[in-house]
């Protein structure tokens, strides 16, 4: 799909996404335990800057910020970046793509991706996972989430807001290793009530 129409979509949902899920942290323990993880090795690098990229209405960026990270948001939507800014008026919130990022070579400890690239078409990923690696330091951290597939082909599905897809890890690591990246780890979990199919997170170090 393309960044417009992916743009029209999230905009024309952005209060009701942010409405079902604002608080949607409080019940995935598992993911939260990796963003703690995460935020400990962005620190322990000694960059904290971390960029939440497709941050939607920021509830993620906010959790990071609590967690003791330097973070800002940015998203495709100026909708959701509103919503944002709104909800967040301390934390940083800028209109961006994630092909281009608005930022310098090499100055981020870490990227956050939470489902912000699944509607990407596959052929226009690798050029993605380039950009996170120009603007994360050597050894910098990329988390990831996403639906998890058991094809090790990316396959396409109705997502509600816009058309996305499912990737099995073993293939996105793949994928991320291509731009320079090395795994740290994974963590598939089922699908909880109200998901349509599991849910997956890969935690990837920029080599030097």
């Amino acid at each position: 799909m393309t960044e417009p129409s992916t743009r029209a979509a999230y905009d024309s949902v952005a209060s009701l996404y942010a409405e079902l899920f604002g608080n949607v942290l409080d019940t995935l323990p598992l993911e939260r335990a990796l963003l703690a993880a995460f935020a400990d090795l962005v620190r322990a690098g000694g960059n904290g800057q971390v960029a939440d990229v497709g941050c939607g209405p920021g509830h993620v960026t906010a959790h990071l910020r609590g967690l003791g990270l330097d973070v800002f948001g940015t998203d495709l939507s100026p909708e959701m970046i509103a919503i944002a800014r709104r909800a967040h008026p301390d934390l940083r919130f800028d209109v961006g793509s994630m092909t281009a990022l608005d930022l310098a070579d090499g100055v981020l400890g870490g990227v956050l991706a939470n489902y912000s690239f699944i509607h990407t078409p596959p052929a226009q990923l690798p050029a993605v996972f380039a950009e996170f690696a120009r603007v994360l330091a050597p050894g910098g951290h990329l988390l990831l989430g996403f639906f998890a597939g058991d094809d090790p082909e990316p396959l396409e599905f109705d997502h509600k807001v816009a058309p996305a897809y499912w990737w099995s890890p073993e293939s996105l690591a793949n994928l991320v290793g291509q731009a320079g990246f090395v795994e740290v780890a994974r963590l598939v979990r089922a699908a909880n009530e109200g998901e349509r199919g599991p849910q997956g997170q890969l935690l990837m170090r920029r080599q030097a």
